[in-house]
């Protein structure tokens, strides 16, 4: 019984998360460049990212995937304390499709 919990343990556990510092750490290494530099390199592109897909544009990372905005329409949802009926307003979210590559990879 003990064998099975701690399978289950491992299981539930949550995977390390990566930020954007151990990513510019890993490029600074890398590629020889200060950390700082790669930090301000990434912060960079994630800008350039954000305001691309405000335009309405698709981005399209080879290897990687597609992040693009797609429109919600309103529509009718419901409370789930209540069960009332309530009308949910139109949004934008972004939309992200792997790639084969990274599919393939995972």
């Amino acid at each position: 019984m003990a064998k099975a919990a701690a399978a289950a343990k491992v299981k539930s556990a949550t995977p390390a998360t990566v930020t954007l510092k151990h990513l510019a750490a890993s490029m600074a290494e890398a590629h020889e460049i200060s950390k700082k530099q790669a930090e301000q390199m990434l912060g960079e592109l994630i800008e350039n990212i954000v305001k691309q897909l405000k335009k309405g544009d698709r981005i399209r990372i080879g290897g990687l995937g597609i992040l693009q905005v797609r429109k919600r329409a309103a529509r009718m949802g419901r409370n789930p304390a209540t069960g009332e009926p309530i009308q949910i307003k139109a949004s934008k979210k972004v939309a992200f499709r792997a790639s084969k590559e990274l599919k393939e990879a995972i």
